[in-house]
């Protein structure tokens, strides 16, 4: 068992890694009632082409990932949140670009939850019922999302910038690609991905570590796992350019939905290097586009945005790109007063005491976050599987420059990787 101590944040954070290769980490939390566990595999919707070591190159249908998700919570004998609700314990899962996560918090029967949660997780059941019977459940909710406007403007911008990458296929892929799955094709799946040299649980809150380890080391020696090699993903390249500058599309909405970013051209970062762009750009974005910037309050006294306007970063070693927007009454006004206050900032740049602070809010953000298990776990996890280390965030804002700031607004902001997604009344 190895020790982490983070003395400034004053967390210990305890990992061992099992003969099969499955991480376990544990912080615990001395006086939280609730404990929060997340089960996770570094398996997600662009994972769709790969090849094992020692096996043949794959390429399996879109949205598999998501589908695998939604079978294991079947068992032979029935529905495994049935048996979470009897233990007292809320379960659930999801499935995002890059990983797969299955979870409970609960108060109490936290080493039976435990197991309950690995057992399930490592004992898949899929026979050619009840995979036909998921294809019509998954095509009701792929209906539903093409009838939600927030999702289509969303992925809308994906697929703007996006032409190749799997990133702008939706992530529970089509009613089409998800008819060609079968038991074989979610098999294959399983046992690339779900192998525990692949996956990282994760355990926070009231418990003692020892007992954790414990548990899951017997656990674990009950299970034959053969070793298996590395998983090479296979990515076709994507052009740098956007693929679309401007994509409309027409459903019924009182007010348009507009969302417009930027396509990032500096991939292939992992580890503390793709930690520090991302925390670089978001800090710019907030600077430029908090809502206790200039630029913001003049928006809204314009009636160009409402509350819900916001921004996001969302980054990983092949891909990265930035979602800016909400509802608004005119998407080209909008669009003409963010252009000519960035050039503005981008000319000037940021001054030193909002530089301080925004950054000061960042770490507050940060510190605040460490609260809440459910908010640990899965950003530990998600810096993980990047190559990074959610205890080293507080370190990292603090050694950011406001120099590094300004040019990384002038590097992101390129105008000529600039995308917008509308969504308007037909």
């Amino acid at each position: 068992m190895e020790v982490i101590t983070h003395e400034r944040l004053k967390e210990t954070v305890y990992l061992e890694t099992m003969d099969n290769g499955l991480q376990v980490y544990v912080l615990p939390k001395p006086g939280f009632k609730k404990t929060y566990a997340t089960f996770s595999t570094k398996f997600g919707s662009i994972d769709n082409h790969f090849q094992v070591a020692g096996e043949e190159e794959t390429t399996v249908p879109d949205g598999i990932a998501h589908f695998l998700e939604h079978k294991m919570f079947e068992e032979p004998e029935g529905d495994i949140f049935a048996t979470f609700a009897s233990q007292g314990a809320s379960a659930n899962a999801f499935t995002s670009f890059d990983q797969t996560v299955y979870l409970f918090s609960a108060t109490d029967n936290i080493l039976k939850n435990l197991e309950t949660l690995i057992d399930f997780v490592q004992h898949p059941y899929f026979t050619d019922q009840n995979v036909e019977k998921e294809k019509g459940i998954i095509g009701q909710e792929i209906g539903m999302y093409q009838d939600n406007p927030d999702w289509r403007v969303y992925f809308g911008i994906i697929e703007a910038m996006y032409a190749v990458h799997p990133v702008h296929i939706d992530i529970a892929g089509t009613v089409e690609s998800i008819g060609t799955i079968t038991k074989e094709t979610l098999y294959t799946c399983y046992n690339a991905f779900y192998h525990p040299s692949n996956m990282l649980l994760f355990v926070v809150g009231g418990v003692d570590p020892e007992e954790v380890f414990s548990l899951v080391r017997s656990n674990q020696m009950k299970k034959e796992y053969k070793p298996q090699g590395e998983i090479k993903r296979i990515f076709t390249a994507e052009p740098a350019e956007v693929h679309e500058k401007r994509k409309e599309i027409k459903l019924p909405v009182s007010l348009p939905k507009c969302l417009f970013g930027f396509k990032e051209t500096k991939i292939g970062l992992s580890g503390e290097a793709l930690l520090r762009q991302d925390l670089t750009t978001k800090l710019a974005l907030d600077l430029l586009l908090g809502t206790s910037t200039k630029l913001y309050q003049k928006l809204y006294d314009m009636d160009l945005i409402s509350d819900g306007f916001g921004h996001e970063y969302n980054s990983n070693p092949n891909y990265a790109f930035s979602a800016i927007g909400g509802d608004t009454r005119d998407p080209d006004q909008l669009l003409e007063v963010v252009t000519e206050a960035a050039n503005e900032m981008m000319a000037s740049g940021f001054q030193a005491d909002d530089f301080e602070r925004a950054r000061k809010k960042k770490i507050g953000g940060f510190l605040r976050m460490l609260n809440s298990p459910e908010n640990i776990a899965h950003e530990f996890t998600r810096y993980r599987f990047r190559g990074g280390d959610l205890f080293k965030v507080l370190q990292m804002y603090e050694s950011l420059t406001l120099e590094e700031v300004n040019t990384r607004l002038r590097e992101h902001f390129n105008w000529e990787q600039l995308a917008v997604s509308l969504v308007v009344s037909p």
